[in-house]
């Protein structure tokens, strides 16, 4: 029966190794996980065809994993729930698969007992729980792949996958707070764009009929009047190259901003519309904070971490920003120099970072930082809605006003003539 030499984890983070008998790498794996131990390092000791390293580094930077997969998939708010539930199970000093197969049992919808499945064979067959992740693809994207191999490799486990659930529960909040506070906006805007196009199209020009028989003409009609009933008169004739002109300018627009280049410039202009482009760069500062400061505290590199940070930031302009950061680190320079001199950080975070390098406690920081910003993304939030329902009803009155007189004024001039 071959020989293996293993390395393995106990429940309360204790490194062991040794030499153990077994028919296989799997029974390898399933030996110890009956003893309390979840292997990190399987080779056979005879160098046979067994010999190959069961947990072979993985690269933590730009990880591409499964992103055509047709696999059954879970929403942000579930991954977050099986991730607290398997930090609870490991926590109360259950084993890695009995936690997962506990969790199995319990498991409800169409993801996460399939996610669960493909899980519990992958580590039955001895792969590390970050590997199996990875393997499966979405949704676990680089940031939960980083975090789980952080956590087997620190001998952590349950404490950063408490962390990380955190991390994704609060990027679920923060996404519903933010459609909330748009949502009402939105809703007004939408009113506004029927109301305009029912009374243009429909309720002006049939008010106008009898006016215009009866005035000669539409040239002789206040130019409001004239204005209105061109763009019905334009509308009703020409609608269908209206519809082929705006798939064009569509096409056209999403095909500029597909640049690189043009996709830098339009997320820069983002960040500077006035209110909304506030509320995008807290946004991504908060995210940007938390994410960093949980991925360094979990104890991943620096330089790692500013790669998977990254991708969460939702802007090019940003992205772009923290790749100069990273090749600043790399030379040795300090990370708040970089960060100041791109201009689109705020001036707090960059005094966190530069007193966390003094200190040494960069990842302390970044967390207290870190609520700091949330608590700014919510006074972003309260004053998007403040701000934009009567910036809205503004628009409408101005629009209603102008068709309110195209309707008037020529009912005055008619009065006028009368008398």
């Amino acid at each position: 029966m071959p020989t293996f030499q293993y390395q393995s984890l106990t429940a309360d983070g204790t490194r062991q190794s040794g030499v153990i008998t077994a028919q296989n790498r799997a029974d390898a794996v399933r030996q110890l996980l009956g003893r309390g131990e979840t292997a990190t390092s399987i080779s056979s000791a005879a160098g046979d065809e067994h010999g190959e390293e069961a947990y072979p580094e993985a690269p933590v930077a730009r990880t591409r994993i499964g992103r055509g997969s047709s696999r059954p998939r879970m929403s942000r708010a579930e991954m977050g729930t099986l991730i607290r539930e398997l930090a609870t199970a490991l926590e109360a000093g259950l084993p890695l698969m009995q936690s997962l197969k506990t969790i199995r049992k319990q498991a409800s919808g169409k993801g996460a007992p399939a996610v669960l499945d493909f899980m519990i064979e992958r580590v039955e067959a001895g792969e590390p729980l970050y590997k199996a992740a990875q393997d499966y693809g979405r949704p676990f994207d680089d940031l939960i792949v980083g975090m789980l191999r952080a956590a087997e490799a620190s001998g952590r486990t349950s404490e950063i996958l408490h962390q990380l659930a955190e991390l994704l529960d609060r990027g679920v909040e923060l996404r519903r707070e933010l459609m909330g506070a748009l949502f009402y906006p939105f809703i007004v805007a939408m009113l506004i764009v029927a109301s305009i196009v029912i009374l243009v199209t429909v309720v002006v020009p049939r008010i106008m009929e009898p006016i215009i028989a009866a005035g000669g003409g539409v040239h002789t009609l206040p130019l409001p009047t004239r204005i209105i009933l061109g763009a019905a008169d334009f509308a009703s004739s020409w609608w269908l190259a209206c519809i082929v002109v705006a798939a064009i300018g569509w096409y056209g627009w999403n095909s500029w901003v597909g640049q690189a280049e043009n996709r830098v410039r339009f997320d820069r202009f983002k960040l500077r519309v006035p209110i909304l482009g506030r509320l995008n760069r807290d946004v991504a500062v908060a995210r940007f904070t938390r994410t960093l400061g949980t991925l360094t505290t979990a104890g991943l590199p620096l330089l790692d971490s500013l790669r998977i940070t990254r991708d969460t930031l939702g802007n090019t302009a940003m992205m772009n920003a923290i790749d100069e950061v990273e090749h600043q680190v790399t030379e040795g320079k300090p990370l708040a120099d970089p960060l100041e001199r791109s201009g689109l950080f705020p001036p707090l975070l960059v005094q966190v970072v530069n007193l966390g390098e003094r200190s040494g406690k960069l990842e302390n920081m970044l967390l207290h930082a870190a609520t700091a910003f949330d608590r700014q993304v919510n006074v972003s939030i309260k004053i998007v809605t403040k701000a934009l329902p009567p910036l809205l009803i503004v628009i409408m009155a101005c629009l209603a006003g102008f068709v309110l007189a195209a309707i008037l004024l020529p009912l005055l001039e008619m009065q006028a003539l009368m008398q």
